[in-house]
């Protein structure tokens, strides 16, 4: 169903950020991707990692020749983390830019908002966000995920929690955002099912800056480990130097942004990054010789001097290259920027070759990301936006 013209003219109108493009000379015959980050704002940590690896991506590809001689165009549009921006840019870029592909946004409160909006217009669509909703074959046709769903995530650490740290009492928290939201009713739900006793459970308005009583709650509740979800790293940093700050010797489990750089500068201690342990992946952890595996290690070779890892993780930077080669390869094999080839070829690929994971679609099932490849890792091992595996993996 196409756009009306009243909900057209009210995006023109509305104040979305100055485009960040990458823009040829002959922008009439470039391949158009729409790029959809909150690289601004409280929860822009991820948008600015995974735009780095859009970057560089649609860098290489055009000095390589394009695509069939076409130059990939990426037009960005900034929402701050604000769904309604997120909506009037996609309007913008699905009216005015027509492009062929849309990428992201990368928050799934933002995504909640978009991606049926997206599918009405039947455009493809990548994004990373984890909300088990966003990816649905019946409805949304044209969504694909290249991140594990959130139910992936949630496994991970409460396995990790149970079976390997073996605890049973655990305090959840979230931030406010519909993801935050989201992903701590489905994890306290999940935690309980599996026989864990949650002690304390609330949401955290990210932009409060003394989070000393919510701390203080959980610890006399008597949590024994905290299950933090929010992509908020200056929420993560305030909650872990509470934490240190108390003394309060309990493992942090939980979501990635917990082990980014960003969190690192803004600790207290260097301490205070101790028993933190986020979800990870295999092909972005260290083995025992402190190196990545193959593939991923000549990418963060190729990087150096190029793209700055130290304030960021890797993971972002990558799929976000993965990004921009999924929509580039689609129109070459294709030979097409139809919204049907693209979305017709994508539902054929079987453990494509990505940096940060394979992956496999078909029509039917539009979660691509294998769950075997979802870890745990240790925060303070943090390197070139990369980690080791948690204790208890090998």
């Amino acid at each position: 169903m196409p756009l009306h013209r009243r909900a057209f003219l009210a995006a023109s109108a509305a104040s979305v950020a100055a485009p960040v493009v990458i823009r040829p000379a002959r922008a009439a015959e470039t391949v158009r991707i729409g790029w959809i980050p909150a690289l601004t704002g409280a929860s822009s940590a991820p948008g600015i990692g995974f735009n780095r690896g859009v970057i560089l991506a649609a860098a290489e590809i055009n000095a390589a020749g394009g695509v069939g001689g076409r130059m990939i165009e990426v037009i960005t549009r900034d929402t701050q983390g604000d769904p309604t921006k997120a909506v009037n840019a996609t309007v913008e870029l699905i009216s005015r830019q027509q492009v062929a592909a849309i990428w992201g946004p990368v928050n799934s409160g933002e995504a909640l908002a978009t991606t049926p909006l997206i599918a009405r217009n039947r455009v493809p669509s990548l994004h990373p966000c984890v909300i088990d909703s966003l990816i649905d074959p019946a409805k949304y046709p044209n969504a694909f995920r290249i991140a594990p769903a959130g139910a992936q995530w949630e496994a991970a650490v409460r396995h990790y929690c149970l079976d390997i740290l073996k605890v049973r009492k655990v305090a959840i928290v979230g931030d406010t955002t519909g993801y935050g939201t989201t992903a701590t009713r489905d994890s306290v739900a999940d935690f309980t099912r599996a026989g864990a006793d949650v002690v304390y459970h609330d949401l955290i308005d990210a932009t409060r800056t003394d989070v000393t009583a919510d701390v203080l709650r959980m610890q006399q509740a008597g949590a024994e480990a905290v299950i933090p979800w929010s992509v908020t790293t200056g929420l993560m940093a305030r909650l872990l130097n509470v934490r240190g700050a108390r003394g309060w010797d309990v493992p942090f489990v939980g979501h990635p942004s917990l082990g980014s750089g960003e969190v690192h500068r803004l600790l207290d201690r260097e301490a205070y990054w101790d028993k933190v342990y986020l979800v990870g992946y295999r092909s972005c952890s260290y083995g025992a010789d402190g190196r990545l595996p193959a593939r991923m290690q000549a990418f963060v070779d190729r990087l150096r001097g190029k793209v700055d890892l130290a304030d960021t993780t890797l993971w972002w930077v990558a799929a976000g290259h993965d990004a921009i080669r999924l929509v580039a390869e689609a129109v070459q094999a294709t030979k097409s920027t139809s919204h049907e080839a693209i979305i017709g070829y994508w539902n054929t690929l079987t453990s494509w070759p990505g940096l940060y994971g394979d992956y496999t679609w078909t029509k039917q099932e539009h979660n691509g990301y294998p769950t075997e490849e979802v870890v745990m890792s240790v925060a303070s091992s943090f390197r070139d936006g990369a980690y080791a595996l948690a204790p208890g993996y090998s």
